[in-house]
């Protein structure tokens, strides 16, 4: 015998919790399951944690340079890394208590721990427990994916989540993956201590973005000590008496490098795998990610996949917006699509990167006539106060509609400064908005005008 409900909530990650909630609230009697740790990846191993412990990581780095500053740090500064482990925990804890709370605390949700999987279209079995609803949805996120790479069935590794149970400082730490996570990741146990090592196959980091920000941060975090290594083409690794030792090329010396401990950050893959998408008739892709319309919907009726899962984004905010989208059309009669959306993201180093819509590579592919302005941090009064001048700003606008096509800000507070360009991109105005506009001294923000007023063409590429 089946339970029904109004609607079926699969994982309580980004999108799931508010959804659920959201729907008992208009009256939709709503079971929410998760098998494993409430909040996903953002709360436990991901966003929260990771931030918590870059913050740490930050306050070392400025202590130790502190005389800089003209503050005299007395001899024996070090970093306590169970502390450092334990503040983290709190943070994270707290978090997720407060997720079960709210959701186990809301009226017309009922929460189930266990595996869900489909048994059919609208038919979700926990263990022994099968639930029915005419609306189910898919919030069951994603996780690190493992690497062909030659004898790494043969040596310990961490990724994402298992770094997250670290309590110590490693002696070195290889990073395979030059991109998001392990760039911070890179960059924050450098600052603890750790000699760090980035592999990465490719011939830049970050590939995704212009060619100058890829290199500006690799200058960025080769300041700091951090030992990287691109286009590796012949990576292999092997336990030796030394360490891990990670083949890196088969030519050029030095051929490998011989690390205490081994972090992979090669991406990520769906959690589809046990779903039973087969059973309920959704179609995935070639990569494993649900496939879902502008509005999220699956190709069966009824069925929606949010988040991660769904391969239309791989961010906490675009989770969030996948919910109010969906709770959006569903409840309030509006069209929303995800297509409205323009791409934005941060790379949480130090100093942070903040982009949003189009890169430069973008831009010319689509042969937009656009302008260009771009302008270091050792510009910007605010950096210098603070003696962070790292990186630049950079933006690009449409030369007949003067609108802004995308920009990114690698500098000190460019993941904050950055939105007060996303906001103007939604409202389609042109960017004169911005410099006929009064901003506050010193900030960063105020030399955005500046900045836009330095507009000239886009030169084709010779």
């Amino acid at each position: 015998m089946s339970e029904r409900y109004d609607a079926i909530v699969i994982g309580t990650g980004q999108a799931g919790p508010s959804l659920a909630v959201r729907l008992a609230k208009a009256g939709r009697r709503t079971a929410i399951i998760e098998r494993k740790r409430f909040g996903g990846t953002c709360v436990n191993n991901g966003c929260i944690p990771t931030k918590t412990l870059i913050a740490s990581a930050r306050a070392a780095h400025v202590t130790r340079g502190a005389d800089a500053w003209g503050v005299i740090v007395p001899p024996g500064m070090r970093v306590d890394m169970p502390a450092v482990k334990a503040r983290k925990d709190a943070v994270v804890k707290a978090s997720s208590e407060g997720v079960i709370k709210w959701l186990k605390g809301t009226a017309g949700v009922t929460v189930i721990e266990g595996h869900a999987r489909f048994d059919g279209p609208h038919t979700v079995r926990v263990g022994d427990l099968q639930l029915e609803a005419p609306q189910i949805f898919v919030n069951v996120g994603g996780r690190a994916a493992v690497p062909s790479i030659d004898g790494l069935d043969q040596v310990d590794y961490l990724d994402n989540v298992t770094m997250m149970e670290v309590d110590t400082l490693p002696r070195h730490l290889v990073v395979i993956g030059g991109s998001y996570v392990g760039l911070e990741f890179a960059q924050m146990y450098r600052r603890f201590g750790a000699e760090v090592t980035v592999v990465e196959m490719a011939s830049a980091l970050i590939g995704r973005e212009d060619a100058e920000v890829s290199a500006a941060v690799k200058e960025i975090l080769e300041a700091e000590g951090i030992a990287i290594r691109l286009a590796a083409k012949c990576v292999a690794v092997r336990t030796t008496p030394a360490g891990i030792t990670v083949g890196i090329d088969c030519d050029v010396e030095p051929k490998e490098v011989v690390g205490s401990h081994l972090l992979l950050a090669t991406g990520r893959r769906p959690n589809t795998d046990d779903l039973g998408c087969d059973r309920a008739g959704i179609a995935l892709d070639e990569r494993g990610y649900i496939r879902v319309d502008d509005s999220l919907r699956t190709n069966v009726d009824g069925i929606y996949a949010l988040g991660d899962v769904n391969g239309r984004g791989a961010f906490t905010h675009t989770a969030y917006n996948d919910y109010e989208i969906v709770a959006a059309n569903l409840l309030d009669g509006e069209t929303r699509r995800v297509s409205d959306r323009i791409p934005t993201y941060a790379l949480f180093i130090d100093p942070p990167l903040g982009r949003a819509g189009m890169t430069e590579r973008q831009v010319r592919e689509k042969g937009i006539n656009a302008l260009v302005a771009t302008m270091p941090m050792k510009r910007v009064g605010r950096a210098k106060e603070r003696g962070e001048t790292a990186g630049f700003m950079k933006v690009l606008v449409d030369a007949q509609s003067k609108r802004l096509l995308g920009a990114s800000l690698l500098g000190i507070e460019g993941d904050e400064v950055i939105h007060s360009l996303l906001d103007v991109m939604y409202t389609n105005s042109p960017y004169t908005v911005i410099t006929h506009a009064m901003h506050i001294h010193p900030t960063v923000t105020e030399l955005v005008p500046t900045l836009l007023e330095q507009l000239e063409p886009l030169n084709p590429r010779v």
